[in-house]
């Protein structure tokens, strides 16, 4: 199983190298339909060994660490080549693998346009390398192997924006990068600290240590810089605001790795590294992020409110992205109430988050498609823009994706939300219960808020008279390769969302072993 989890990785990245070489021919059409064919079989290939590495692991210790590799790389610094998944770990790379190619079979048929951009050859090979970081992410088991991969995905997304998203692209590639390599050194540094106290940067080593040997300033400083450093990448508030403009700019497949994957990597660090490495840092500093979490849910879904009126000239992909920072709000509250209630309702919203806002920033971009905007105006018109009777299809996963992040019991952005809730309601020890409960209050104002955006956006869009007149001439339904793009994220949408234990069964033992030093 080690060298399936090695190959993992090693997969994207020859593909990625493979778009260096003259192999697709000068006839540019043809050329680009080979480059994008070879984009799908490799994620193809890379989703086949996920499902392998799945069907391999003992989900009777979904706590220990399998399929590990630990080798020495740097020895100089005491860096080791260190992989392994866990229960943790395992669901992440299945999302990632599944994303990443559900976004290269949408491409074959619907590439973003770039500028200067004379083949497909440049997107597969960033789009590849991209897969490579994520992926490397949530498989690494040393802190600077996981800076490093961090990073990786970086100068993948940055081109993604500049080169083949739409408007004010360039400046909003500009400010995602700055944001988060800005972040990212912060959070080095905290790396650093904890590396040189402790003698080693195994996050297992670190995390069976549980703390011992660092002071507790030492912690604090670490879980400090580590949580900001996390925060820029969540994004927590007020730490987001690169997101918006990131999500409005970019193309369809960026929006759907960006909110499907990338913010994920944050909240996956601190689960991973902060929990177990620096308790008590993380004991200080836990009544604050659980403060920012919960102003982050109001904020995002007051700014969605704004954005969802009729009259505001609000960007639908831009409004998607502001509910991110809310839908995150509540991996944050879950992960800051510091129980194994709420980092399990945390890392099942992080799955949730990702299926459903991945199926609604591709619906978003097909209408963006038809119409040639995602002005909620221009889509609604004058009475509405009544999807359901131009286009059923669609109008009916919209509003199905619509429900589900609202939180609709029997789909999945309910537990995570439920759980993250309730463990705020009742906090680990030494953490203040009436400011946790507060913040549970926000959040359940949060869930509120959100029911009404989303549904203001469903009315407007959905419903209305189709005989009056539409924005476009010929609105087209759902068309066969957005059926296979989409058709998979709902029905796991509604999958985990009737069968939750499939997820927390194999978070739960491992989540525990974090939070007791495991």
């Amino acid at each position: 199983m080690n060298a399936v989890l090695i190959a993992l990785l090693v997969l994207p990245m020859l593909g990625a190298a493979v778009t260096l070489a003259p192999v697709f021919g000068t006839d540019g059409p043809a050329a680009d339909r080979r480059a994008l064919r070879l984009n799908s079989v490799v994620t193809g290939a890379v989703l086949l060994l996920t499902v392998v590495l799945a069907a391999g692991f003992d989900h009777d210790e979904p706590a220990r660490m399998q399929a590990t590799t630990d080798v020495a790389w740097i020895p100089a610094i005491g860096v080791r080549l260190h992989l392994g998944v866990d229960g943790v770990s395992l669901p992440l790379i299945v999302l990632t693998a599944l994303l990443t190619f559900l976004c290269a079979v949408y491409s074959e048929r619907r590439l973003p346009s770039g500028d200067g951009v004379p083949t497909a050859r440049s997107f597969v090979g960033l789009f590849l390398l991209l897969e490579v970081g994520m992926l490397a992410t949530f498989a690494v088991l040393d802190l600077v192997l996981f800076f490093l991969a961090f990073e990786v995905v970086l100068i993948p997304m940055y081109f993604l924006i500049a080169r083949w998203g739409s408007g004010a692209k360039v400046p909003a590639a500009n400010r995602f990068i700055l944001y988060t390599l800005l972040g990212s050194a912060v959070m080095l540094l905290g790396f650093l600290l904890v590396g040189s106290k402790a003698g080693t940067f195994d996050m297992q080593a670190l995390a069976a240590a549980h703390g011992s040997g660092l002071s507790h300033t030492t912690q604090v400083v670490a879980a400090l810089a580590i949580m900001i450093g996390l925060a820029v990448k969540a994004p927590a508030w007020p730490l987001h605001s690169w997101l918006p403009d990131a999500h409005t700019a970019a193309p369809t497949v960026g929006s759907v790795l960006l909110a499907g994957v990338l913010l994920k990597m944050g909240t996956y660090g601190l689960v991973r590294v902060l929990l177990p490495v620096v308790p008590d840092g993380t004991t200080t500093l836990a009544p604050y992020l659980g403060a920012f979490a919960a102003v982050g849910i109001v904020y995002g879904s007051l700014a969605c409110l704004a954005l969802a009126r009729p009259g505001a000239k609000g960007d639908l992909k831009r409004l998607i992205a502001y509910s991110s920072v809310g839908h995150m709000g509540f991996v944050l509250l879950g992960i800051a109430s510091l129980t194994p209630v709420g980092v399990n309702g945390a890392l099942f919203a992080n799955i949730a988050h990702g299926l459903v806002t991945g199926l609604l920033f591709f619906i978003v971009g097909a209408l963006k498609d038809r119409y040639g905007t995602a002005d909620l105006d221009t889509l609604a018109g004058a009475t509405g823009g009544a999807l359901y009777g131009r286009a059923p299809r669609i109008g009916a996963l919209l509003a199905f994706a619509a429900v589900a992040s609202l939180g609709l019991p029997g789909l999945a952005g309910f537990w995570g939300e439920l759980l993250a809730m309730f463990g705020a309601f009742d906090p680990a020890a030494g953490l203040s219960r009436p400011a946790f409960v507060t913040y549970m209050v926000l959040a359940g104002l949060g869930t509120l808020l959100t029911a009404g955006y989303l549904l203001i956006v469903v009315k407007r869009v959905c419903m209305g008279d189709p005989k009056q007149p539409a924005p476009v001439a010929e609105l087209a339904d759902l068309r066969p390769y957005e059926a296979v793009s989409w058709t998979p994220l709902a029905a796991l949408t509604l999958l985990a969302g009737l069968w939750p234990a499939l997820l927390l069964g194999l978070s739960d033992p491992a989540v525990k072993h974090l939070l007791g030093g495991g």
